[in-house]
């Protein structure tokens, strides 16, 4: 990856007729060309949805043939940590913004380990970065984690498409190889109801979670006179979640999504945080065991798919919605108040 830097220096002038001198500010502004392959140059992919329309590509990222669900998030940025979300295990995230790619990727806005999506659908790939953050490109970035990317498609279409037909399984591939035929077959072969995806992306052993996010702008946990344990089932928790809770000045002990409730309960914390996690909330009746085990012995709250198992914990029944919420501005009505704010989904 080829990484250039570019000083230069400002020169600020109070106005209002302030005696105060000049202040010099100097930036540095940092730029990457990635690997140095245009983008354009890259091979052709196909997207076949399990309705029988193909779309045609061109691929950047990892080569290959993948199957998942087709979703499409309306997120007009952050779209590393929609990458890093373990929630979209299985899915081929379409983003309605056209332009992906400008600021690169950096490291520390990671929300897991590793990429659990099966790919990522964009309009138009920036073929230049530009920020003090950038580490590499977004085509390098995920060549190196094995995903599939394609751009130059159609997203508004397949986007009118999903809201019409709901959410679609798809195949993408940049295997000429493979007929029209073979891929259309492909969709119907899986499904992401009814499997576990949990399991897939969830932590293997206990582990103290002890990182902050680090940000000036973070809400001062000053007057907190005691620290809180909270003990956080990964069912693919975002780091972010974590780093929020240490900010505030928590213990905070994660556990795998298979933990037993009573060994949950030997820790004696003082809440239990479900979190958010890919897939079907029905298809990990351990899970929801686990739920009902700790209801009533300690302070719960859940997000996304720990908010889904609670329901169910307690009797609800949980459905697949049309083509889902994913974005960052989903309004919310509170049917007591009848207060609307925005949401992220």
């Amino acid at each position: 990856m080829a990484t250039k830097s570019l000083g230069f220096a400002v020169s600020v002038t109070h106005l209002f007729g302030s005696k105060s001198p000049p202040k010099l500010c100097v930036f540095t502004l940092r730029c990457s060309a990635g690997n140095g392959e245009r983008p354009w140059k890259t091979s052709g992919a196909r997207l076949m949805l399990e309705d029988g329309s193909i779309w045609k590509a061109k691929s950047f990222g990892a080569s290959g043939t993948q199957v998942g669900e087709v979703v499409f998030n309306t997120s007009l940025t952050g779209y590393q940590e929609i990458l890093t979300d373990p929630s979209y295990a299985g899915q081929f995230v379409l983003m309605t913004n056209p332009h992906i790619g400008n600021t690169g990727v950096n490291f520390d806005d990671e929300e897991s380990r590793q990429c659990f999506l099966a790919g990522l659908v964009i309009r138009s790939l920036s073929i230049s970065t530009s920020s003090w953050r950038c580490a590499e490109t977004l085509g390098d970035y995920l060549a190196e984690r094995n995903i599939m990317g394609i751009y130059d498609v159609d997203t508004r279409a397949i986007t009118r498409r999903l809201r019409q037909k709901g959410s679609l399984i798809g195949v993408l591939s940049t295997d000429n190889s493979k007929t029209e035929e073979e891929l259309l077959k492909m969709t119907h072969s899986w499904d992401i109801v009814g499997i576990d995806l949990i399991s897939g992306v969830s932590c293997q052993s206990v582990h103290e979670w002890v990182d902050t996010t680090k940000q000036e702008w973070d809400f001062s946990s000053k007057g907190h006179g005691e620290t809180f344990h909270v003990v956080a089932y990964d069912f693919g928790i975002k780091h972010n979640i974590l780093r929020r809770l240490a900010s505030y000045g928590c213990k905070i002990t994660v556990v795998p999504s298979t933990w037993p409730a009573s060994e949950t309960l030997k820790m004696k914390p003082d809440g239990v945080l479900f979190s958010n996690g890919p897939g079907d909330p029905s298809a990990v009746p351990y899970a929801v065991e686990t739920v009902k085990n700790i209801l009533g012995k300690v302070p719960v709250f859940g997000i996304c798919m720990g908010h889904q198992l609670l329901g169910q914990a307690l009797g609800g029944k949980t459905f697949k919605m049309k083509f889902g919420h994913h974005g960052g501005n989903h309004p919310v009505r509170n049917l007591r108040t009848g207060q609307v704010e925005i949401s992220a989904q």
